[in-house]
């Protein structure tokens, strides 16, 4: 397996952000670092990862806090999610009020993705879907070669997103998960936004919102 990850869980939601490399370069990633800064970035240097950029599944707080901070030292660009998130970026000050965050300032990435895209990390090619349904430009990365998908607040073990967001939507978030995500096949490792990871193929069989014998909204 050439790509590796550590879950580093940050804030008071407990969000489970994720560092990521590749074992044959050494390069890097930072998927949803909603806070704790400093605490990442110190990981990141004990690892020695070369981190090139940082990946965004949504536009919300506690995935998106810390964002500003570490590119700041990091000097590396944004990447994701889809626009359609972009009132949620904007939003952030309100946001960080509204859960009594400190104060987070919005900002643009410098890379919005739509879904269908595919980019390299070191060795390792990570896809692009675009997941809607939590919010309206959720997408989840994955790599096929690994067998691993960041999906963010889509999916979770025995349980799905929150729909009661602006712009959230019960019926898409299911579509996303049951059309999208879980036909790329049940041996998908999956690292949830929260809690524990699982797989595709646990969720179709036990999820009690998206399993196979739950019949189609």
């Amino acid at each position: 397996m050439a790509l590796k990850y550590e879950v580093v869980p940050v804030t008071a939601f407990q969000q489970n952000c994720s560092i990521i490399w590749c074992d044959q370069t050494n390069e890097g990633a930072v998927v949803d670092p909603g806070g704790d800064a400093d605490k990442l970035l110190n990981r990141i240097e004990e690892l020695g990862i070369d981190v090139k950029f940082i990946l965004l599944t949504h536009g919300h707080l506690d995935h998106v806090g810390g964002t500003k901070t570490m590119t700041d030292a990091l000097q590396v660009p944004i990447w994701g999610p889809s626009k359609q998130d972009d009132f949620w970026l904007q939003g952030l000050p309100t946001q960080s009020q509204m859960f009594g965050f400190p104060h987070t300032d919005s900002f643009s990435p410098d890379r919005w993705f739509e879904g269908g895209e595919e980019f390299m990390l070191g060795q390792s090619k990570l896809s692009v879907i675009h997941a809607p349904g939590h919010t309206p430009g959720h997408i989840v990365f994955i790599s096929f070669d690994d067998q691993l998908a960041w999906v963010g607040d889509v999916l979770f073990y025995g349980s799905i997103g929150r729909t009661d967001f602006p712009q959230g939507d019960h019926a898409t978030l299911v579509n996303s998960i049951r059309e999208k995500l879980l036909p790329l096949g049940d041996d998908i490792h999956f690292i949830p936004g929260h809690g524990p990871e699982s797989t595709f193929g646990n969720e179709r069989e036990f999820n009690p919102y998206v399993a196979d014998r739950m019949p189609t909204a």
